[in-house]
């Protein structure tokens, strides 16, 4: 099976230092997966584009689309 990584991150919650979780999601032989604490879900193509579609919704309702404004921090992946 060919498998692309695109993210793999421990992420920690904002306001509770000691809560994280492991993160990873690629792509893996024409389908999306998901892995969270080592659990692997790979999603067919109707559920991949649900998750595409809410996600760029919250991106977008959040303004990371946007460049970042003052003082939060370094420029994100691809920002001009």
């Amino acid at each position: 099976m060919a498998t692309t990584m695109y993210f793999d991150e421990v992420i920690k919650d904002q306001y509770k230092n000691d809560t994280k979780i492991a993160l990873e999601f690629g792509r893996m032989s024409g389908n999306m997966y998901l892995e969270f604490d080592g659990k692997l879900v790979v999603v067919d193509e109707e559920t991949g584009r649900k998750i595409y579609d809410r996600m760029m919704d919250v991106g977008i309702y959040l303004q990371y689309d946007k460049p970042p404004g003052p003082n939060l921090g370094p420029k994100r992946h691809g920002s001009q």
